[in-house]
């Protein structure tokens, strides 16, 4: 159902429209509960729709459909971010999850009766429950080296990345061990003037299959983690970097020749400690991402590990909070799953807040 304002009393919000927030959204239509889906981008699509043009649909490292639609005969060379934000918006349309957007969540805190207060910048939302799918594109990683601040080049993340043209003849160092480290310097490398790669731990890649029992092994290392309150690693760090062409042809050419990471930065590149050094116009932090979570922070939910620790999708502090991409969930098959647990539990948390209200 769909609430047609602010400052109103529902059953459940949603912070966020990705996959995580589209899977809970469709499960709690089906389900019958009163809700609100709240997202702060300007269009559908997620997180995916500020991605670099030239990562295309046919370079997506594992999409999976939406709970009652396929993505069907999508053209492969098209950019994911129009490919898959086409795909959400029919989504939204065929399901009528009528999404309010651009709404900024600022802080999620305790409200009258048990409630949630939902504070936001298009109003307020009193909620019994909140499922939170934030995903994690809104908090960059950005670490710190010595010197860092003295470089006169440019410095960006993966969130700033347009493209591998803005590169033409430069010299880039990339930093990072991920997939989206890898995708960067295969791009980068055919029009810089050089590139050099560098990761705190040697990269391992993945030669043959990745099946189902192997993406079991996977999710559980990282829920694990979050049982522990310990801040979650995604899915992906601990799958490898799979061995495909590209990659192949990346490690022939010496592109993907890795450098463990520098001692510090300097005005004009980076340093080593055994003396060496790499000049370069560039730095591109390919350093992945942390949860979006910093409104939840008035609910005190953070363990002392600095992770929010997770039974399922439920938060151990408050049952009333469902973090859905999160930890294990931050895939997107186990966002689907998790859209559809976590909506499983609130239900009966609503049964049993029923059952318990006195008879008038």
């Amino acid at each position: 159902m769909w609430d047609s304002g602010a400052d109103a009393d529902v059953d459940v919000v949603v912070v966020g429209a990705g996959q995580a927030g589209l899977s809970s959204a469709y499960h709690l239509t089906r389900a019958g509960l009163d809700h609100v889906v709240l997202d702060h981008a300007p269009r559908p699509g997620g997180a995916w729709q500020f991605r670099w043009p030239s990562l295309t649909y046919g370079k997506v490292h594992g999409m999976h459909a939406l709970p009652g639609m396929e993505l069907t005969g999508a053209d492969p060379l098209r950019p994911s971010s129009e490919v898959i934000g086409e795909y959400f918006a029919a989504y939204e349309d065929r399901f009528g999850l009528r999404i309010r957007r651009p709404v900024d969540v600022s802080a999620v805190r305790e409200g009258d009766g048990g409630r949630l207060r939902v504070e936001t910048s298009a109003g307020v939302w009193s909620a019994r429950a909140l499922i939170n799918a934030t995903g994690t594109w809104d908090r960059p990683f950005w670490p710190r080296y010595p010197g860092q601040e003295t470089f006169r080049g440019r410095q960006l993340h993966t969130a700033d990345y347009a493209g591998p043209r803005e590169f033409a003849g430069a010299r880039v160092i990339v930093v990072g061990g991920g997939t989206s480290a890898v995708q960067h310097l295969l791009e980068i490398a055919e029009v810089a003037a050089e590139t050099t790669w560098v990761t705190r731990r040697p990269p391992v890649f993945r030669d043959g299959g990745f099946g189902e029992a192997e993406g079991r092994a996977a999710v559980a290392l990282v829920e694990e983690r979050v049982r522990r309150g310990l801040p979650p690693q995604s899915v992906v760090s601990v799958t490898g970097l799979p061995l495909n062409e590209a990659v192949r042809g990346g490690l022939a050419s010496g592109v993907l020749d890795r450098r463990p990471v520098f001692d510090r930065i300097t005005a004009t590149g980076a340093a080593w400690a055994d003396g060496s050094r790499v000049d370069a116009d560039a730095l591109l932090w390919a350093t992945g991402f942390r949860a979006a979570v910093d409104h939840l922070a008035p609910l005190r939910l953070r363990e002392p590990g600095g992770g929010i620790r997770v039974e399922g999708t439920r938060a151990v502090r408050d049952e009333r909070i469902h973090l859905v991409g999160y930890g294990p969930s931050a895939s997107t098959v186990g966002a689907n799953r998790a859209g559809g647990a976590a909506v499983r539990e609130i239900r009966r948390l609503l049964a049993r807040e029923r059952a318990a209200a006195p008879v008038s």
